[in-house]
């Protein structure tokens, strides 16, 4: 039996592409975001590129297939200025951050700020010229190690 899986086997529901320029379509991205884990050194600040990316293990929400999927996505967070951080320490292979949403704070005119919050209380903060995210697969689905679907009791 085979650990890997396949984008087909979650009736059609392919691969993600999706780009975000306005606050409602990062709700989308930040729902499907959810419960991805990534050590701290799977995160990219490029100042002279202005790119901020992050390499997730993202768990499958579309397509609700039995068993529970990962997959590997691309955050890409473009007309970044400046990135800070609280409770997350950068290049940290060691420490493994779970994603718990993404937040845009309006500023004046297009500007404004992405707030990543992880569990723990850990935040990473992108001063952004404008909203522009990306989230991209970029691997084969895989079965979710824990076999378990991330549960948020109240």
């Amino acid at each position: 039996m085979s650990d890997d899986a396949s984008f087909a086997d979650s009736a059609g529901a392919g691969p993600l592409r999706l780009w975000a320029t306005e606050a409602g379509d990062l709700q989308v991205i930040s729902a499907l975001v959810q419960d991805a884990v990534l050590p701290a050194s799977e995160m990219r600040w490029s100042k002279g590129r202005r790119e901020v990316a992050f390499l997730l293990n993202r768990f499958r929400w579309e397509g609700r297939t039995r068993p529970p999927q990962r997959v590997r996505s691309v955050l890409t967070v473009t007309e970044a200025r400046g990135v800070r951080g609280q409770g997350v320490v950068p290049g940290d292979a060691e420490t493994v951050l779970s994603l718990l949403a993404l937040e845009w704070q309006p500023g004046a005119d297009a500007e404004g700020q992405l707030r990543l919050t992880f569990a723990g209380d850990g935040v990473v903060e992108i001063d952004c010229e404008c909203l522009d995210v990306t989230l991209r697969d970029v691997t084969q689905p895989y079965l979710a190690p824990s076999g378990k679907v991330p549960d948020h009791p109240e």
